[in-house]
């Protein structure tokens, strides 16, 4: 990164372990250039301490300061997914994890999952085959109890599980037709039952709304800023395509 190298010689991160390295020390030189870090004269990147990473952080908040969005865009936002905006919702399900952790081929990971999700879809499938899969072969405690979550709501589960379960497909019940990619790795999902929750009106979701719509904003704009970064500096190794740094979250 602008010649300074990101880990130690004979040292072999991982690729997001790279990535975030990087992120890091871009976001480090940057603040070096602005005179809010002192300078550091070795040619490796220093870890970053606490005071550190709050000078940063601070160096965002001045360079993509918080937007407020209009009644009008939060009424937009929540006409458009009004099932997003449902309190009390809950569905019973069960899974089946396939972990995704360091040194693991995913590439057999996915045809072993996808293996077990086109056994279940089978027509001749046996009802009792889930469970025994769940036993067999998931990553999750639950797969003592064949799968079984029990009940849970959209904020009791990963932000991609909420989304397959309660946004994207808010009504309906059975076995998912697709593994459903989440942070812990690829799952079978099985909707067993729901209860539907109250629907909240505008007024009633208006703060989330407008907070869901400020996130996204300085999402986005974050992004633009640290590709804005990467653009100017000189990165050999490691690809930024994203802006994928816990800094930037």
């Amino acid at each position: 990164m602008n010649g300074i190298a990101l880990h130690a010689a004979g040292e072999r991160p991982d690729e997001p372990a790279l990535r975030e390295r990087a992120w890091s020390e871009l976001l480090r030189q940057e603040a070096v250039r602005q005179g809010l870090l002192p300078r550091h004269d070795d040619l490796e990147a220093p870890a970053l301490s606490a005071g550190d990473r709050q000078v940063i952080e601070q160096m965002l908040d001045r360079a993509v300061p918080p937007t407020v969005p209009t009644d009008d865009e939060c009424r937009r936002h929540y006409e458009a997914r009004r099932s997003q905006f449902v309190h009390g919702a809950q569905v019973h399900a069960r899974h089946i994890l396939f972990a995704v952790t360091a040194g693991v081929d995913v590439n057999k990971l996915a045809a072993r999952a996808e293996q077990a999700l086109l056994e279940l879809t089978h027509a001749g499938a046996d009802s009792q085959r889930f469970g025994a899969l769940a036993r067999e072969l998931s990553n999750c405690p639950s797969g003592a109890a064949g799968g079984d979550l029990g009940w849970f709501g959209p904020q009791d589960c990963a932000p991609e599980l909420a989304n397959e379960l309660f946004r994207q497909h808010p009504r309906s019940v059975g076995l998912r037709p697709r593994l459903v990619h989440s942070r812990y790795g690829l799952h079978i999902v099985d909707v067993v039952d729901r209860r539907p929750g109250r629907q909240l009106a505008f007024e009633q979701a208006r703060d989330l709304v407008a907070m869901q719509l400020a996130q996204q904003s300085r999402a986005r704009a974050l992004h633009q800023y640290m590709q804005l970064l990467a653009g100017r500096a000189t990165i050999e190794g490691v690809a930024l395509a994203g802006a994928d740094s816990p800094l930037v979250q």
